[in-house]
This record gives structure tokens, sequence and C-alpha cells, in this order.
């Protein structure tokens, strides 16, 4: 990683929340400085602040809160004064007395909260109440101050919406389908969205940009790293084969290897005593089928995976008849180049596409894939075309020359920052398409019937 990504990646640009969030306290003073307000700047900016949201919906319900919030506490706030000034102050009591009045109070409006079902307000109406009772019980008009206090913060949240909702203009291309790989591409290296790009791509989402995923992953590696993307078209997973949708968690469209052709494939893989993972589907469940785990690779694998509940693992024959999406291995590395070349030697596998490609998980070991022929990323990038409607297509990846858009695997943003260039364009910049493109990973060798 060269100086300027180590830079990057420990000093991340200013972003429009932090610029909009200067602008908004800058406004609160210009505000008070010419109308001459008497109230209080401060509580205009704490409430201009809090409504500055990545996302519109989180600005009018933080506005929300806040307003109800202040309502409330400055409500009771009031009483407590008068109660206190009207009747404990001519019964002598002292202090203590006071104290107690406004711990009722603090009960009063956090029961008010819960019995209008304003919870996310209790705070801030603690916080108002306590700064009536506390700090200007002894003012000559406590219902000035009330009214400064909601009238302040009615001013600070009028600006902090205003400011949010500011806009460069922008063009908003709904007509293109924009395609991502995920590992070293829209993923970090901890297999997560950042923040940014888990707001931005949201926000684009809800737009109605029309984002997918394209991965080797099987749909159940895929659920964490997208929670909380609100994808609306369905990811196509297991490198082509199937097509899912992560939120009824159905596979939509797989291509399968037939049941003879599979027995012929576990036939000639049991004459090497291999083990590997036979992947059928079950109604819409993931069935994974293993003979005897033998090395560390495997072990530990499943180990990690057998405990997810979109994966099914069973060292029983349960399912002989049953269309398998893929196989797949993982030896040990000299050992899966003598098997992936056996492979290669036999006609039955120039019916099937069958790939290869080192771990990362596991160094010195190989991962071997067999899929049914037409299982790859372009057919399924095609079917998803037809069923949207949407002819161009933009793909984002790490191999050059394989996709649209390459992506530097160190900068986990890219692919967002490149999106939002394409899906929200100026409206003075040059429209443009590109075609898409299908791809394989980095160190993958091709299909054998593609090297024969």
């Amino acid at each position: 990683m060269n100086l300027k990504r180590k830079i990057a990646s420990h000093f991340p640009r200013i972003g429009m929340r932090i610029i909009k969030s200067a602008v908004a306290v800058l406004c609160c003073f210009i505000f008070y400085h010419y109308f001459h307000r008497r109230g209080n700047v401060f509580e205009s900016q704490l409430a201009a602040l809090w409504c500055i949201q990545p996302f519109r919906e989180n600005s009018i319900s933080n506005a929300l809160q806040r307003t109800v919030g202040t309502c409330i506490g400055g409500l009771f706030g009031l009483i407590a004064i008068l109660i206190d000034r009207n009747i404990l102050v001519r019964l002598g009591v002292g202090e203590i007395g006071y104290y107690i009045l406004v711990s009722f109070a603090i009960v009063a409006v956090l029961y008010i909260t819960l019995l209008f079902n304003q919870r996310n307000a209790a705070y801030f109406s603690c916080v108002v109440l306590l700064s009536v009772v506390v700090n200007h019980v002894y003012d000559a008009n406590p219902y000035l101050f009330v009214w400064n206090r909601m009238t302040d913060t009615l001013i600070g949240l009028i600006i902090g919406m205003l400011i949010n909702e500011l806009r460069i203009p922008r063009r908003k291309i709904n007509d293109v389908l924009f395609i991502s790989g995920m590992d070293d591409t829209l993923l970090a290296s901890n297999e997560q969205l950042s923040d940014y790009s888990r707001i931005e791509l949201n926000r684009m989402l809800s737009e109605g940009a029309q984002f997918t995923v394209s991965t080797m992953r099987t749909p159940a590696s895929l659920m964490e790293p997208l929670r909380g993307i609100h994808l609306k078209l369905p990811v196509i997973a297991m490198d082509g084969a199937a097509m899912y949708d992560i939120h009824t968690n159905e596979y939509l469209r797989a291509y399968v290897i037939s049941s003879e052709l599979a027995t012929s494939v576990r036939e000639f893989l049991d004459t090497f005593h291999v083990n590997y993972f036979m992947n059928m589907l079950m109604d819409n469940i993931l069935v994974i089928q293993y003979k005897e785990l033998i090395n560390e690779a495997e072990k530990d694998m499943y180990e990690k995976a057998r405990y997810s509940p979109y994966r099914n693992y069973t060292d029983k024959e349960l399912f002989p008849d049953a269309d398998c999406v893929y196989f797949m291995m993982i030896l040990e590395e000299k050992k899966a180049l003598e098997l992936y070349d056996a492979i290669c030697s036999q006609e039955m596998f120039t019916h099937l596409r069958v790939t290869t490609y080192p771990s990362r998980e596991y160094p010195g070991y190989q991962y071997i894939k067999i899929f049914n022929k037409n299982a790859t990323r372009e057919h399924m990038i095609h079917y998803l075309q037809k069923e949207t409607g949407l002819n161009k297509t933009i793909t984002f990846g790490n191999v050059e020359g394989e996709y649209d858009i390459v992506i530097d695997g160190y900068n986990n943003n890219q692919v967002v920052k490149e999106l939002k260039k394409r899906y929200r364009p100026f409206y003075w910049s040059k429209k443009s398409h590109d075609k898409g493109k299908s791809t394989t990973p980095t160190g993958r060798k091709s299909s054998c019937r593609n090297e024969k």
C-alpha cells in the first residue's frame, strides 16, 4: 500500500455532513445577529445540528423528537416553577421540597412520553425540564423563558432542515443496471461496508438506483455484509450459478448440473479419494452434502459455516437424484492442480464449467469448483436485464479489462463514489453509459472447455 493510500485510509476527506453542520451553525449566528433576537443562539445551534442527517427521513424524525421533547419539557418545567412559587413558598417548604417536586416532574415527563408513544423524545423532554427548573427558577418571568426556549428550538430546527435539504442539482440515471463485485471491491478488508458506503448507497437506492451485486459467495455469506443495505434487486450469487432474493430468501433462478451428470462427476472424483461439497437446492433450501472431512481447511470451513441458518450440511446420501448447483473442493495446492489437470482431460467436463483459484483464507490450498456450463455471470446479468427491462449495464470490479469501472482493492469507498458519479451526474455533465461485462476473479484459471 503506497503513502497516498495510507493517508486516505487514516485521514478521510471532509464530507457534506460536516460542511452542512458548519453552515447550519453559521446561519444561526447570522439569523440572531441581523434579527437581534434575545433568545439563546446556542439552543438553536444544537437543534440545527440535530437535523443534519444523512437521510431526509432521519432529519424529519429528529426534528419531531426535538420539538415534542421541548414542548413537553418546557410545559412541565413551567408547571413546576408555578407550583413552587404559588404553593411551596407559601407553605414554607424549603429547597428539599422543591427537589422532590422536580423529581416528580421527571416521572410525569417520562410517563407522558410513554403514554403518547414518544419514547425517543423522552431524553430531550428531561433536558428541557431540567434547564427550566434548575437554571431559571428565579427568573422574573418564567413564561418568557419557556417561550424563548421553544422559539429558539424551532428556529434551529427550521434552519437545520433547510440546510440538510440543500443539494447540488443532479440528474438521476434510473435506466441503467449497476452491478458491483464484493470482495476487494465493495467490501473493506474486514468484509464489511464502510459507514460512508452504507449511507450513500442506501441514499441512492432510496432514490431509485438500479444496483445489485455479483459475487462468488453463497447467499449465506452475503447476508451479513449486506445487512442494512436496502437492495431492491436480487443478487447474483455462486459465481453466476444462482440468482437470490435476500428479502424473501428465495432462489429466483439457478443453473444446475443434472442428476445424471452429477453422478458421473461424483464417480470420477471418488477415484481420486477426495472430499467434495455438493451444493444442492431443495425447495429453496441449500443443502450441502459431503463425504468425509479430510484436510484442515475443510474442517475449519465446516466448523465456521455449519451454524448458519442459510446452510444445511449433511454427510448422508439423502438426495441421490437431486440436481446439483455446483461442486466445491478445497485441496492442498499440488493435489488440486493434479486433479484439475485430470479433470481437463475428461470429455464430460467439456459440458461443464470448471474453475480453480488459490484460497486467500487458507494459504497453500486451492479451490476447484464445477458448475453447469451456463452458470456464468454473463447469463445471469442478461436474465436480470430481461426481468428489469434495463438494457444498459455498468459493472464495477477489480480486474483490469474485465469490468467497465476498475476498482482499487485498497479503496473500499471507490465503488460508491464511482456509482454516485454515474447515477447522479451533474446536469451539465456529458451523459454516457458503458456496456457491461462479466468477469472471473483474479487468479482463477479458465474453464477446461476454454483451454482445449
